[in-house]
């Protein structure tokens, strides 16, 4: 196999790279992923149905991995989330706008998600990307924001008295793990590509630093309105042996919940990050 990669823009974000068998990556050829993921911020494989030890190996080149506090695990592979609908179950998780672990003090760098089991139809992943609406908003706004910081948390989510989890029950756990506060520029530098990106989301955002709840909402809604147009997402259609590797840094995600009565099963690995630095 070449060590070139073909690897094709998706639009406002994400690229579809192929000529590659992730359980095999050269060096010449992470190198090249490297600089595509700073690029496009999420990256699509096809056809890489490859076993657990494989898909950890190929996360690991890229960093620590990030042991999830509350997803259920793929049996035998705790590094591993088991991220699951059946077809009795009607709630699926992450039905809604987030980036993954922005609640932690030093945010995961990214997630590679790899589809197990799809259903027929239905189940596709929205992505947003947060620097291309950074760059698209006024320069008003966008030096405005840079001396804002938000607080965002894992409590009402995760946390026991959050309805979410009576929702997933079985599917996720450990609620007293849930006491994770953070402060992060609104604004950041991305560590990668050194573009500024929004960094709130609807998911884990709580306020901003030094205002009230009341206060933070208008705008916060606006960023979230904003970052979730049209223009600045994608739409990605699963098949079974897919893998989806977005950053959490530069990007939102959504799995679309229209599949009820059938089963979807994916597997996800995340890559431990760093602290981040504003704009």
């Amino acid at each position: 196999m070449s060590n070139t990669l073909q690897i094709t823009s998706q639009g406002a974000l994400g690229a579809l790279v192929k000529n590659i068998d992730l359980a095999q990556v050269t060096d010449d050829q992470l190198q090249q992923l490297r600089q595509a993921f700073a690029e496009h911020e999420v990256l699509f494989f096809e056809n890489q149905g490859m076993a657990p030890e494989r898909h950890l190996a190929f996360a690991q080149r890229w960093g620590d991995i990030n042991i999830n506090r509350f997803f259920t695990h793929v049996e035998g592979y705790p590094a591993i989330a088991q991220v699951v609908k059946e077809p009795e179950q009607q709630g699926n998780i992450g039905g809604y706008w987030h980036t993954d672990h922005s609640y932690d003090q030093s945010p995961a760098l990214g997630s590679m998600l790899l589809a197990r089991q799809v259903p027929p139809t239905g189940g596709d992943t929205l992505f947003a990307s947060c620097t291309c609406a950074n760059a698209s908003l006024s320069k008003g706004m966008q030096e405005t924001l840079l001396s804002l910081r938000a607080v965002h948390s894992s409590r009402h989510v995760f946390g026991e008295q959050a309805p979410y989890m009576g929702q997933m029950e079985g599917r996720l756990g450990n609620s007293d793990a849930a006491n994770q506060d953070a402060v992060h520029p609104v604004v950041i530098r991305h560590p990668l590509s050194g573009r500024p990106s929004l960094y709130v989301n609807p998911g884990f955002t709580l306020r901003f630093e030094g205002w009230t709840d009341e206060e933070s909402a208008p705008l916060l809604e606006f960023l979230y309105q904003h970052i979730g147009r049209a223009e600045h997402t994608i739409r990605f259609q699963w098949r079974e042996g897919a893998l989806a590797f977005w950053d959490n840094r530069a990007t939102w995600h959504w799995a679309v919940n229209d599949y009820h009565g059938s089963r979807r099963e994916m597997h996800r690995v995340t890559i431990e990050g760093e602290e981040l630095s504003a704009a």
